[in-house]
């Protein structure tokens, strides 16, 4: 478990979206909208090749050509192109990246390795860290930042919503904004390829501005670390787990969205207090709260 650069992914100072576009509803052009729209604090470069302006602001048709590393990358590109770029971020000494891109896992090189390998092996050397593949992306109201193509913005809170469903960050959004409930950090992990729960529970549980840490999850990956995250984070506020899966039927829809099972439940069950588990919970030192897992009643959406 490591929180390095995840600062540069939660709180950037500057934000380079490769891919950008002003071509109608295309995936680089909602992003550079809801970038723009929710006014981030910090310094904005779209790259695109094949045009110097875009959405008012000049690009660069390199990452390369950029005039200083930016924090994060968002990347709205073919998934192909999606190692090279995190090579070249990684050179021009950007540390973190949003990657949007799906059907990196599923594609393959001559050499056998499929393109989101070839992604992680490109971020490795520079260790830059990549939220997704296959993610709606983030948002962190108090900085302005909504580098996502969620059709609509967050509101500032206290409470941080961590997602493997795409579709539930957007249900969520919407019923959200309509209750005037914000959040300090709305995640969507996509394909946690690098960035997983267990690494942004751990920063979220020293984040001053989250009170609260609400996750959606599907499938945990790296069990032991995910526990020991929510456990320590427990001791310092309230963390709740709606669990998705619980079912055979929910399972296979889980399965189908992420590409990997969504786990025995009856495991899952067992490791996460305040669910249907025979442990008893582990309660926190400071307020006394174990942390909770909630069932969900239905499949992932």
């Amino acid at each position: 478990m490591t929180i390095r650069h995840l600062d540069r992914l939660l709180h950037p100072t500057s934000v380079t979206v490769v891919g950008a576009s002003d071509r109608p509803n295309s995936v680089g052009a909602v992003v550079m909208r809801n970038l723009l729209a929710a006014s981030f604090v910090g310094t904005l470069f779209p790259v695109n090749p094949k045009h110097k302006i875009v959405a008012g602001l000049p690009s660069y048709a390199d990452v390369a050509d950029l005039p200083i590393a930016p924090d994060l990358a968002v990347l709205c590109t073919p998934p192909d192109s999606v190692p090279a770029i995190i090579d070249a971020l990684g050179r021009r000494g950007t540390r973190a990246a949003v990657v949007l891109t799906a059907g990196l896992a599923r594609t393959h090189l001559p050499d056998g390795r499929s393109l989101q390998q070839a992604m992680l092996e490109a971020a490795r050397p520079y260790l830059l860290r990549v939220l997704g593949p296959n993610c709606v992306g983030l948002l962190v109201p108090s900085i302005g930042l909504n580098a996502s193509f969620a059709h609509t913005g967050a509101r500032d809170g206290n409470i941080a919503f961590v997602s493997q469903s795409g579709a539930l960050c957007t249900v969520v959004l919407d019923w959200a904004n309509s209750q005037g409930i914000g959040f300090s950090h709305f995640i969507s992990l996509g394909d946690a390829a690098d960035v997983d729960f267990g690494d942004v529970i751990d920063f979220l549980a020293a984040d001053p501005r989250t009170r609260a840490i609400l996750l959606y999850i599907e499938s945990v990956t790296h069990a032991r670390k995910f526990l020991s995250a929510a456990r320590a984070a427990a001791r310092n506020k309230p963390v709740m787990a709606i669990k998705a899966g619980r079912t055979a039927l929910a399972a296979k829809a889980a399965a189908s969205h992420t590409g990997a099972l969504a786990g025995a439940d009856d495991v899952f069950s067992a490791a996460a207090p305040g669910s249907s588990a025979s442990i008893p919970p582990r309660s926190c030192l400071r307020r006394r709260r174990p942390w909770r897992a909630r069932p969900a009643s239905q499949g992932t959406g």
